[in-house]
């Protein structure tokens, strides 16, 4: 038996579930899901406009720099150009969710794979984003591993406006409706790494990418 049988076989019996009763106790915690109670938010307007102008003031509030572009097909050549910018390396590791995208014609060298520890620039997509904090909802699959947004010095993300949300509890609510069951890894991200364990002086980078910027496709 592996550690995490033991685990849950532990927590199944101190919650008395058996095979009879199993199905019953799925049945009262999907209850409990649907008709969960939203806490106290703050006022938002839900335009989509004002959605994405909300989305881009937090995420800059969170040291993220934002690029927006009309189209998906743009967001190459405006990485292209953040790269050229940053000068950072015009070669990166992308999900392969972003394979479809015309990275050559830009002039990047990229790979649509998931990312290593040599890897300095990582391009992804995200499962959508949170006006309110100006966050990234991360959802890992093969075409999206979470690697790719952890391990590289920078990251840049391309967020559809369409996926931008007002509050938390949407993007859970999102993920319940579209992924039924929730994938292996759910990451949150608002900005660059960082820490004040030292002197309460913020470092950007302590624990992942200290670059994030985001291309939030308008179409």
């Amino acid at each position: 038996m592996s550690s995490r049988e033991d685990i849950l076989g532990r927590v199944r019996a101190g919650l008395q579930r058996n095979a009879m009763n199993a199905a019953a106790g799925r049945a009262v915690m999907a209850a409990a899901l649907s008709q969960g109670h939203h806490g106290p938010k703050p006022a938002m307007d839900t335009d989509p406009k004002a959605l994405l102008e909300r989305f881009r003031i937090k995420s800059e509030v969170q040291s993220s720099t934002v690029d927006i572009v009309a189209q998906e097909t743009d967001a190459p050549a405006a990485i292209a150009r953040y790269l050229t910018d940053m000068n950072l390396p015009r070669a990166a590791v992308a999900q392969p969710a972003l394979a479809h995208l015309d990275w050559a014609a830009a002039g990047l060298a990229v790979e649509a794979r998931g990312a290593r520890d040599a890897d300095l620039v990582g391009i992804t997509g995200c499962f959508c984003a949170v006006a309110e904090t100006g966050t990234l909802m991360m959802c890992s699959s093969p075409a999206t591993p979470a690697a790719v947004s952890l391990l590289p010095e920078t990251h840049i993300a391309i967020v559809h406006a369409s996926r931008i949300l007002p509050y938390m509890e949407d993007a859970w609510d999102l993920a319940r409706k579209e992924l039924g069951t929730l994938p292996r890894a759910v990451n949150f991200i608002s900005g660059p790494s960082r820490t004040g364990d030292i002197e309460q002086t913020i470092v950007l980078g302590a624990h992942g990418p200290y670059r994030v910027h985001l291309v939030i496709v308008e179409g």
